[in-house]
């Protein structure tokens, strides 16, 4: 019973002050509320950095034909119109040798990009076909939005057929149902046969992992690719014409478990660097420890994030001793009577406690609904800043706000308990 009163002492002195309660409880609102945005905006943008390195494959492996830093400017400095040839990249030589030194490999994708222009009609886009076989949709995490992916049999027939992405399909086709239409690259008519579904990469991480949006892409059989366009790919510029000879553009090489994507990508990497010295026209890329480094980079991005945040807390819990302080002076009179009629020190230390804790809990809840609501608002308003509201964010603020309101209070309560009930009662 006793303990009761002195939590209705404690509530009622709370309620006989109201403006000063909040103004004291407004640090441990504006903390908590801090605390839970601003680690919901870093939880954001680490999983929408992972997911989009997940859409590359945690298994995969992806070798890229890239051009040599010798041959960016195509050998030549002279003015006017150039023309060039520059050889690089992978070999089928290489994708053979690929397949014969690791065949506990799940499965292993060459891509060859043709063509120097995508057309329709009077549209046109510079290419992004590429030959591949159809092991690629499952590789590359790929899925068809209509109609079909290319087939075992395109391959054999050597079919000209195509595949277009989600963007592709809107910009050369934006009133009509692309399936069974022809599109062009460069002279050579193809078949759509299907569109793929739209991918989440377009201008973020993993568009920058893979240098291009997918969403463009246009996929046709790869034996289509060799036997119509060759090895030469030409691309006019800038009054320049330059011409390509690579043989294969990328190879996705899956491993048959997470745990042996790292030791496969040190093995294919070591024959990359006898086969192409000093590895200047080719690169590596593994998503997985892509993956686990961003994991890392997240976690302590979100850490430092909360740390800033608490120290709103340490502010809030700061002002919660400075005001029980002043009310300690203030109530000086109060405590001395409440000696005097039998309350010990350990029952003024509990009293001002339950004031620190009540103030401390509401405004932790009160500091989780505006950090969730301000999370929630931002999420609609901002496209481009993701947010996710995680509970142990909403758990760890709330039981820190709670805690530093009661480790900020007991000074305070053991001053009040120290007072003279003698002096205390002479206090004006």
């Amino acid at each position: 019973m006793f303990l009761l009163e002195i939590v209705r002492l404690g509530l009622s002195n709370i309620a006989r002050h109201k403006l000063r309660s909040v103004l004291t409880a407004l640090g441990i609102i504006l903390g908590v509320a801090a605390v839970i945005a601003m680690v919901s905006i870093g939880e954001g943008a680490k999983r929408k950095a992972l997911e989009q390195i997940e859409r590359l494959g945690a298994r995969n492996i992806i070798i890229r034909s890239q051009k040599p830093p010798e041959s960016a400017d195509g050998g030549g400095g002279s003015k006017g119109r150039q023309s060039f040839v520059s050889r690089y990249g992978l070999s089928r030589e290489d994708v053979r040798l690929i397949e014969e030194s690791f065949p506990n490999a799940e499965v292993i994708v060459p891509l060859k990009e043709v063509g120097g222009q995508i057309l329709r009609e009077d549209k046109r886009r510079t290419s992004q076909a590429y030959g591949v076989t159809p092991e690629l949709l499952r590789l590359a995490n790929l899925s068809v939005d209509r109609g079909r992916y290319l087939t075992s049999a395109d391959l054999d027939e050597r079919a000209s057929v195509a595949v277009i992405g989600h963007e592709l399909a809107k910009v050369m086709f934006p009133f009509e149902d692309p399936l069974d239409q022809t599109i062009r690259i460069d002279a050579r008519p193809m078949k759509i046969v299907g569109v793929l579904a739209p991918v989440g990469l377009s201008g973020g991480a993993g568009a920058a992992l893979v240098g291009r949006d997918l969403n463009f892409d246009l996929h046709i059989p790869i034996t289509t690719a060799v036997a119509t366009f060759g090895d030469m790919v030409f691309r006019s510029s800038s009054g320049s014409r330059q011409a390509s000879n690579v043989q294969v553009s990328e190879v996705y090489v899956s491993a048959a478990t997470t745990a042996d994507v790292m030791p496969l990508a040190k093995l294919i990497e070591r024959l990359l660097e006898v086969r192409h010295p000093g590895m200047t026209d080719v690169s590596l890329i593994v998503p997985y420890e892509l993956l686990e480094n961003a994991r890392r980079t997240s976690q302590q991005y979100a850490a430092i994030l909360a740390a800033i945040a608490a120290i709103s807390l340490l502010v809030g819990g700061i002002g919660i001793m400075n005001i029980m302080l002043a009310t300690v002076t203030e109530r000086t009179r109060e405590i001395g009577i409440r000696r005097a009629l039998g309350a010990t020190r350990k029952h003024i230390v509990q009293q001002f406690l339950v004031e620190t804790g009540v103030l401390s809990a509401v405004g932790g809840l009160l500091g989780v609904w505006m950090g969730i609501g301000a999370t929630i608002l931002l999420g609609m308003v901002s496209t481009t800043l993701p947010t996710a509201i995680t509970a142990w964010s909403i758990i760890l603020a709330f039981a820190v706000a709670v805690l530093t309101g009661l480790v900020f209070g007991i000074y305070p309560a053991i001053m009040a308990a120290r007072q003279d009930p003698i002096v205390a009662l002479r206090h004006d």
